[in-house]
C-alpha cells in the first residue's frame, strides 16, 4: 500500500517542474520578443528613426532675438518662440525641481529607468509612469503627434526608448536637461525656459526663485492644463506638488517647503507676441531690415538664412530703459491730450474731422476702407466691390482701441474706421548725435491697432522746426550773429523771384509787428517776417542743399521761399538726423539701428560701419545751437524751465509731469502747421537729440485752436517727461553740460549787451512761438 501512495507525489513534482520550465520558456520568449521588437524598430521596420545628423542637431525653429544696447531682449522673430540657454544659466533649484518631479534616478540610468518600468507594468501606472527625462526629450524631438491608437502608441514608445538610449550615448546628462528645458512648450508663445521665464515672470531663467522654478516645472505635466494665465488655482496646486517632491528628496527642508507653498503665484504675465511688448514699431523696422539682409547674404553652405528659425542674434542700438521712458511719456501725454481733443469735438458735426465738407469726409472714409485689411482679404476671396462695401455697413463683433484698454463691442467696420481716426497719433525718436545710435523709437500710439510707422514711413509738414536750417544757411553764408538785428515788419518777396507766380507776404502768428529784433529773439519767438527776410537773402536752393546733406529726402521739396516756414513734409527720422548735425559740431552721422548680426553660434555675420559727412563748420553749428537755446530760455520752449504755463489747459494737469524745471542747457524748436494739424518739438542736449511729432491720422483731424494745437502743447510735454525720466536714471549719463564751444569762435553769441541797449523791447506773447 505504501509503495502505491508514493507514485502521485512524484507526479506532482513533475508537474511543478513542468510549470517552472514553461514559465521560463514563456519569459525567455517574451524577452526574445521584446529584443526582436527593439531590433525591428531600430532597423526601421516600424518607421524610420532619426539619423546621426538629426541626433547631432536636434534643436530646431530657434527664434531670432533682438538685443538692446544694454543687453535686454526686446523682441523676437519666430515660428516658435524659442531661445536656447546654456546649462550654466539654469539655477540649481530649477534643475533639482525637474529631477525630483520627473525623474529622480536621472543620473543613475542610461535613458530607460528599469525600476520605474517594472513598477509601472506591475501596478499598471497607478503608482506613476516610467518615462524618463531623456525619453520625454526624445518624444519632444521626434514624435510629431502622439497616437491615440494603443498599438501605434506602443510602437512610438519603443522608438522613444531607442532614441533615448542613443541620446544618452551622445550627450551628457547636463546637455540632456538643457535641451529638455529649451524644447518644452510652456504655451502662450513661451517655447523653452528662456521664453517661459520672461513671459511668466519677466526675468531670465538665472534670476528665477525656487517657487518660480517649481511653478514652471509643474507645467511639464501638462502645460495646456496648467496654464498660469487661465488656471492659476490648478497651477498653484501643481507647484505645491513639485515643492513637496523637492522636500521628499531632500532638496529643500520641510520648513522651506511650508513657507513656499503658502506664497501666492505672483505671475507677471509679459506676452511676447509680435503686436505686444516693447519697441513694437522698431521691431517691425528690424524685421524688414533682416528680410532685406537675408536676400543679399547666404549661409556658408549657400542656403538662405531664415529669421524665424535660425536663432540669429540682432544687436541693436535701442536702449531698453530709454525706450520704456519714451513709450511711457507718449502714453501718458497722449491719453491726457485725447480727453481735451474729444471735448472739443462734442459739438463738431464732422468729428473727428474739422473744416471739411461732408463729401470730403466721405472721401477720407472710403479711401481708408479700400486700404483696410478687411478689404484686401475679401478681394482675395473673390468678392465683388458691391458685396464688400455692404459688409462694411453690417455690425460685427470686434475689438477696438481705447486708452483704458481694448474694448469688445458690436460695430460696423465703417464706424470702426471713423472711430479709430478720432485718436491723435504721436511719433518720437531719440538719438546720440556723435554716433548715430538711435536709443528710442515710438512709431505710434498702439502697434496692434495702428501699424503705420510715423517715425520713418510717415512724412508730415514740419512747421517752424524748419527755420533753424534757414538761419544756419544765413550764418554759414553771411557770417551772421544771433545778436544781429532785423526789422520786424511785413516783408514781401515779389513775383518772379525764385519762380514765384505771385508776391509772397507771410504774416506773423498773433499779428504782432514793429521794432528791431535779434535773430536769437526772432527764432525763439518764431517770427515769420524775419525768416522771410533771411531766405530771401540766401535763396531757397542753398537751404535745400543743406538739409539734403543732413539726410533729408528733398526730391519733392520745391525751391520756393515758403519752405522757410515749414511747408515741406519730412519724417521724424530725417529731422532727428538733421538736427543731430548741429549738436555734433556740423558733422552728419547717418542714424543707425542695427549694430551687428550673429548666428546662433556667435559668429559675426554683419557689423555696422557708421556713415558720416562734414556738412557745416563747427562754428556755424555752434551758433545755430546757440540760437535754439534761446527757444528754451525765453521762447515757446521756455515752459521746460519755469512754471508760467501752469494755467495752460494741458499743463495744469500733473499727468504731463509739469513742471519739468530743467536748469541745464537745452536747444530746441517747436513747430505748428497750418490749422494746427501737426505739432512738433525738436529738443537737444549735447549727447542726445530727440524729435516728437503729434497729429491726426489725417490732416483734417486737428484741434480748433492754437492754444491746444501748437507744438509747445501737443509735442513738447512728451519730450519733457521723457528727458525727466532719462535724467533721473543716472546710469544713462545723459548730459547736463554745455554744448562744445569751438576754440576759434569768431561770431558773437552773447546778446545780453544788445538787450541792455534796447530796454524798450518787450517779450512777445507765447502765441508767437509756434
Amino acid at each position: 500500500m505504501a509503495t502505491k501512495k508514493a507514485a502521485p507525489k512524484k507526479k506532482k513534482q513533475n508537474d511543478v517542474s513542468h510549470h517552472i520550465k514553461t514559465f521560463w520558456k514563456i519569459f525567455a520568449g517574451f524577452i526574445l520578443f521584446v529584443i526582436l521588437i527593439f531590433l525591428l524598430a531600430s532597423w526601421g521596420v516600424f518607421g524610420s528613426l532619426p539619423d546621426e545628423t538629426s541626433l547631432e542637431n536636434p534643436e530646431k525653429n530657434l527664434a531670432t532675438e533682438i538685443i538692446s544696447s544694454d543687453g535686454k531682449t526686446i523682441g523676437k522673430f519666430y515660428k516658435e518662440n524659442r531661445t536656447p540657454v546654456l546649462f550654466d544659466s539654469l539655477p540649481d533649484h530649477l534643475v533639482n525641481a525637474l529631477i525630483a518631479t520627473e525623474d529622480v534616478r536621472f543620473y543613475d540610468h542610461s535613458g530607460i529607468d528599469g525600476r520605474g518600468t517594472i513598477r509601472a507594468v506591475a501596478f499598471l501606472g497607478s503608482r506613476g509612469g516610467a518615462s524618463t527625462i531623456t525619453q520625454q526629450l526624445a518624444k519632444l524631438f521626434f514624435t510629431e503627434q502622439v497616437s491615440r491608437n494603443k498599438l501605434q502608441r506602443g510602437l512610438q514608445k519603443i522608438k522613444e526608448w531607442i532614441i533615448a538610449i542613443r541620446l544618452e550615448r551622445r550627450y551628457t546628462k547636463e546637455e540632456i536637461i538643457t535641451m529638455y528645458f529649451n524644447e518644452y512648450d510652456f504655451v502662450n508663445q513661451a517655447v523653452g525656459i528662456e521664453s517661459a521665464a520672461n513671459i511668466y515672470f519677466d526675468k531670465p531663467p538665472a534670476a528665477l526663485s525656487t517657487v518660480e522654478s517649481a511653478t514652471l516645472v509643474g507645467m511639464f505635466k501638462n502645460s495646456s492644463l496648467y496654464n498660469p494665465v487661465r488656471n492659476p488655482e490648478g497651477v498653484t496646486n501643481r507647484r505645491n506638488v513639485v515643492l513637496a517632491q523637492m522636500e521628499k528628496y531632500d532638496y529643500i527642508s520641510e520648513k522651506v517647503m511650508d513657507s513656499l507653498q503658502a506664497l501666492p503665484l505672483n505671475i507677471k504675465f509679459t506676452p511676447q507676441g509680435h503686436d505686444e511688448g516693447s519697441a513694437t514699431y522698431f521691431r517691425e523696422y528690424a524685421r524688414q531690415f533682416m528680410e532685406d539682409w537675408i536676400k543679399e547674404h547666404s549661409k556658408p553652405d549657400g542656403g538662405k538664412y531664415n529669421i524665424y528659425q535660425d536663432g540669429l542674434k540682432v544687436y541693436v542700438t535701442i536702449d531698453s530703459k530709454m525706450q520704456e521712458y519714451a513709450e511711457t511719456a507718449v502714453k501718458k501725454h497722449m491719453a491726457h491730450l485725447q480727453i481735451a481733443f474729444d471735448d472739443q469735438n462734442k459739438k463738431n458735426k464732422t468729428a473727428p474731422f474739422r473744416d471739411i465738407s461732408e463729401e470730403e469726409t466721405e472721401g477720407i472714409l472710403n479711401s481708408a476702407m479700400r486700404k483696410s485689411d478687411r478689404w484686401r482679404e475679401m478681394k482675395k476671396q473673390g468678392k465683388d466691390e458691391e458685396e464688400i462695401i455692404k459688409s462694411f455697413k453690417k455690425k460685427v463683433p470686434m475689438r477696438v482701441f481705447s486708452w483704458k484698454g481694448d474694448i469688445d463691442t458690436l460695430m460696423t467696420p465703417m464706424d470702426s474706421i471713423r472711430y479709430h481716426k478720432s485718436f491723435l497719433q504721436a511719433a518720437m525718436m531719440s538719438m546720440t548725435p556723435q554716433t548715430g545710435e538711435v536709443k528710442a523709437w515710438v512709431g505710434g500710439i498702439d502697434y496692434k491697432h495702428y501699424k503705420y510707422d510715423m517715425v520713418k514711413k510717415g512724412r508730415r509738414q514740419i512747421g517752424s522746426t524748419f527755420k533753424p536750417f534757414v538761419y544756419a544757411t544765413a550764418i554759414d553764408q553771411m557770417h551772421m550773429s544771433p545778436c544781429d538785428t532785423l526789422p520786424n515788419t511785413i516783408y514781401t518777396i515779389p513775383a518772379g523771384r525764385y519762380g514765384l507766380q505771385q508776391p509772397w507776404t507771410p504774416k506773423n502768428a498773433g499779428g504782432s509787428y514793429g521794432g528791431m529784433v535779434t535773430l536769437k529773439y526772432a527764432l525763439a519767438n518764431s517770427i515769420n517776417t524775419i525768416t522771410a527776410r533771411l531766405i530771401d537773402r540766401v535763396g531757397p536752393e542753398p537751404v535745400i542743399d543743406l538739409v539734403k546733406k543732413m539726410g533729408v529726402d528733398t526730391k519733392s521739396m520745391p525751391a520756393v521761399p515758403s519752405i522757410a516756414l515749414g511747408t515741406p513734409d519730412v519724417s521724424v527720422f530725417e529731422m532727428v538726423g538733421a538736427y543731430s548735425t548741429f549738436a555734433n559740431e556740423g558733422v552728419y552721422v547717418e542714424p543707425i539701428l542695427i549694430q551687428r548680426i550673429e548666428d546662433k553660434n556667435g559668429t559675426v555675420l554683419y557689423q555696422n560701419v557708421p556713415k558720416t559727412k562734414d556738412v557745416i563748420s563747427n562754428e556755424t553749428a555752434y551758433v545755430t545751437v546757440s540760437l535754439m537755446e534761446g527757444v528754451t530760455q525765453s521762447g515757446s520752449g521756455a515752459r521746460l524751465r519755469g512754471t508760467w504755463a501752469v494755467n495752460s489747459p494741458i499743463y495744469k494737469n500733473a499727468v504731463t509731469g509739469y513742471p519739468y524745471d530743467f536748469k541745464n542747457p537745452i536747444a530746441g524748436k517747436t513747430g505748428t502747421t497750418q490749422n494746427n494739424s501737426d505739432g512738433w518739438f525738436m529738443g537737444m542736449v549735447p549727447n542726445l537729440v530727440t524729435g516728437v511729432w503729434v497729429g491726426g491720422d489725417d490732416r483734417a483731424t486737428h484741434f480748433g485752436s492754437t492754444a491746444y494745437g501748437q507744438g509747445a502743447t501737443m509735442a513738447l510735454p512728451i519730450w519733457g517727461m521723457y528727458m525727466k525720466s532719462c535724467y533721473a536714471d543716472t546710469d544713462l549719463d545723459v548730459s547736463t553740460g554745455n554744448f562744445k564751444r569751438p576754440a576759434n569762435l569768431s561770431i558773437e553769441t552773447d546778446c545780453s549787451k544788445w538787450r541792455e541797449g534796447n530796454p524798450d523791447i518787450e517779450e512777445m506773447p507765447d502765441e508767437f512761438g509756434i
